[in-house]
């Protein structure tokens, strides 16, 4: 993947790569440099303008000539990001990457390339980021993408069709937002003194508010009123003078107007989440990534795994849990969701290939399909067929008109995996859903794994996850969601986003602004006492309304569930010793925190490796693979684990070869030579000041060179510890 972005960015003038994380942006900036030294130099680690203009202006004969690189993504600073923006505009940046942060707003004559490195989940997203190429009269927007996995290629492929054919994802626009509704009024009244039916015919002029009720454009007034009882004690006071037999509201209090100009807003503020054991920080992590969690989940940090036990304000309580694997993968706060419009287009396209499958055509003839219908390469295709033949020998191709249910056992813990390509906002309805009537039915809450392709239950205890989506009707939906997210993380946070649109949490009064943490602590008291109003309250309303419609995708979620009760979706199950190859990503979704990229790669490539040999009914090539005596996903990490802490061994071994050798060249004594086999075993007590002194001499660059880079590289990184 490397050697093609690098080949693409030589024989482009100026390249914008499109990740889909800020992670990967400054993976992808890192491996550039570390792959290609002699070409990638980024002039942003200079330490002073003369330095960078000199980065800038070497000398065109100097061969190969360093392409100056950054990255731009909202976690670097703005100063930073003007920057990038400004040489990328003056022509001095060969490639940038960058995530969502340059997808808007940028026109630049001088980008002649756009590469996205997977899908960017949406048919408008992709015209959009390739649409920052090619900004000049007469001139095509060119762009490229990269795939990344077997998923990646069919969703790309179906994308890339859906964009030639001009179908453009639907436009959803948020309706009826009670908080926002709240600031428009109380903005109203700030502004001159209103009359209630006035009011109403101007809101409901607005298109977002067309379809409001009068009953909660009522409750909003009676809310900023101070009408409802119970609030006060929570420090929540009216804002505005309803006089109900007049039909006229106005502001309330001299320091109406400086309240709302001080508050007004729609963005809500955002800080990190303190991660503690007991009384202990042991990092942090963003609100977004903590309103997903719920109790018992498993997330990763600093390299070990820890349980979520609950939170208080911005610090959330856990405890170590080594051993079990994460439920909610690090980069699921920052990845996006595909959308369903696009996911539908997916369906359809599997449901094509499985209609083929099923008719007995044989790889030939589906291929001839395949090349008429997606505009891909020859390899495409190929890796297309494969992974569709592949799927419907072993289990079932689910579709628009099939859901495959998939059960099997990982030592002694049941997962089911629910196959639904309607997109992560659709499936984490349902899969919420269905957790919550699995719990019902069983009295034992499972572990949960949402992505855009379906979902995963883990269990010690049964799971009846087909018997669960036929109980589930669409009607009933709203209901059991409240019930489901009734006290989850992600009611917390968003009450909070809510409850400061509706100025009932000031973040600024008199001159003092009310940090995030304190914001939080007061919107959780807050939260306590509406609860007790009922779900009519205005602004737990809004909650409810904007978790469900807007962070997921309730309306979507109902019209699959309506289709699954009607019969026109139907349920298949399926059990097996492992997991179909559509499967393999969410199952390797608990793993992706825990293995490195080519340790995932193996991983992958293993599990296909047995299902190929159960497809093809050679038993004994399976347990060549794998020694079928209990399979386990356990079992497989450990295996590929211990291959790497030999691999490490065997490194070592080879460093202290390297070692002995430097050292007969360079005449070091016994002493010396000793302390730096201890260091490269890692030890980091007990060196003498003579032994530090060397090293120092030796990082430097300053005691002869005939030391290897390899070697040189492992002093320094156990060196650093000393």
């Amino acid at each position: 993947m490397y050697a093609l972005i690098h080949r693409l960015v030589q024989e482009h003038r100026t390249t914008l790569v499109f990740t889909n994380t800020r992670a990967a942006t400054e993976r992808v900036v890192h491996q550039l440099k570390e792959r290609y030294p002699a070409f990638y130099g980024n002039v942003l680690d200079a330490d002073s303008e003369a330095e960078e203009e000199q980065a800038i202006l070497e000398k065109e004969e100097a061969a190969p000539r360093k392409s100056l690189i950054g990255a731009h993504h909202g976690s670097l600073s703005r100063e930073h990001r003007l920057r990038i923006e400004g040489m990328l505009k003056k022509g001095e940046l060969r490639v940038v990457v960058c995530s969502t942060s340059l997808e808007l707003g940028i026109d630049i004559g001088a980008i002649d390339l756009v590469v996205l490195l997977g899908s960017p989940k949406s048919v408008a997203r992709s015209l959009q980021r390739i649409g920052r190429a090619g900004h000049q009269l007469h001139a095509t927007a060119i762009g490229r993408i990269v795939v990344l996995d077997r998923d990646d290629l069919v969703e790309c492929a179906v994308l890339v069709r859906s964009a030639l054919a001009r179908k453009i994802d639907r436009i959803t626009i948020p309706q009826r937002c009670l908080d926002v509704l709240a600031q428009g009024l109380y903005g109203m009244a700030v502004e001159s003194d209103q009359g209630v039916e006035d009011a109403w015919r101007t809101v409901t002029r607005a298109y977002p508010f067309a379809t409001l009720t009068r009953k909660d454009y009522d409750a909003v007034l009676d809310y900023l009123a101070g009408e409802t009882r119970g609030l006060d004690a929570r420090r929540v006071y009216g804002k505005i003078a309803l006089d109900r037999a007049a039909g006229t509201f106005r502001k309330r209090g001299r320091l109406a107007r400086l309240i709302y100009l001080t508050n007004v807003g729609t963005i809500p503020d955002e800080a990190n989440v303190r991660v503690k054991v007991g009384g202990v920080m042991i990092g942090t992590i963003t609100e977004d990534f903590s309103e997903r969690l719920k109790p018992g989940d498993v997330f990763v940090l600093g390299g070990e795994a820890y349980e979520f036990l609950y939170s208080r304000g911005m610090a959330a309580q856990v405890r170590p849990s080594a051993g079990r694997l994460p439920t909610v993968p690090s980069w699921i706060s920052e990845s996006l969701p595909l959308n369903h419009d696009l996911a539908l287009e997916i369906q359809a396209f599997r449901s094509y290939l499985a209609q083929l499958l099923e008719g007995g055509k044989n790889d030939a003839q589906v291929a001839d399909w395949v090349r008429s219908f997606l505009p891909v390469d020859e390899a495409a295709v190929r890796a297309i067929v494969a992974y569709a033949r592949e799927q419907h020998r072993y289990s079932l191709i689910p579709h628009a008109r099939r859901i495959l249910i998939e059960q099997f056992r990982d030592g002694n813990k049941k997962h089911v995996i629910v196959h639904g390509a309607w997109g992560r906002r659709v499936n984490d309805v349902i899969a919420r859903a269905v957790a919550y009537a699995n719990a019902k039915l069983t009295g034992r809450d499972v572990e949960l794994s949402v992505t855009d392709n379906g979902f995963t239950l883990r269990s010690t205890q049964p799971i009846h996850a087909a018997r669960a989506l036929r109980m589930l009707k669409p009607d009933d939906l709203d209901r059991l969601m409240e019930l489901a997210l009734e006290r989850s993380e992600v009611l917390k946070r968003r009450f909070r986003h809510c409850a400061a649109r509706s100025l009932m949490i000031l973040r600024s009064y008199k001159g003092e602004t009310r940090s995030v943490g304190r914001q939080q602590v007061s919107s959780q008291l807050i939260l306590a006492a509406v609860r007790g109003l009922g779900r009519g309250f205005p602004i737990l309303k809004e909650t409810y309304r904007e978790i469900t419609e807007d962070l997921m995708d309730i309306r979507n979620a109902k019209a699959v569930l309506a289709r699954v009760q009607s019969g026109e979706v139907a349920l298949e199950e399926r059990s097996g010793d492992l997991p179909s190859p559509f499967g393999f990503n969410l199952v390797l979704q608990g793993y992706t925190d825990l293995l490195k990229m080519e340790d995932r790669v193996e991983f992958v490539r293993r599990l296909h490796r047995m299902v190929l040999a159960e497809i093809a009914g050679e038993r004994q090539r399976a347990e060549d693979v794998m020694p079928r005596v209990a399979f386990t996903y356990e079992r497989l990490w450990d295996e590929q684990s211990s291959m790497e802490r030999l691999k490490r061994e065997d490194h070592e071994r080879f460093l202290h070869e390297q070692l002995r050798t430097a050292e007969r060249r360079v005449g070091l004594d016994a002493d010396l030579s000793y302390h730096a086999h201890r260091l490269i075993d890692g030890e980091t007590t007990g060196y003498p000041e003579r032994f530090t002194a060397w090293l120092r001499e030796l990082l430097r660059g300053t005691v002869p060179k005939a030391w290897p880079d390899d070697l040189v590289k492992r002093l320094m990184e156990n060196g650093r510890r000393l």
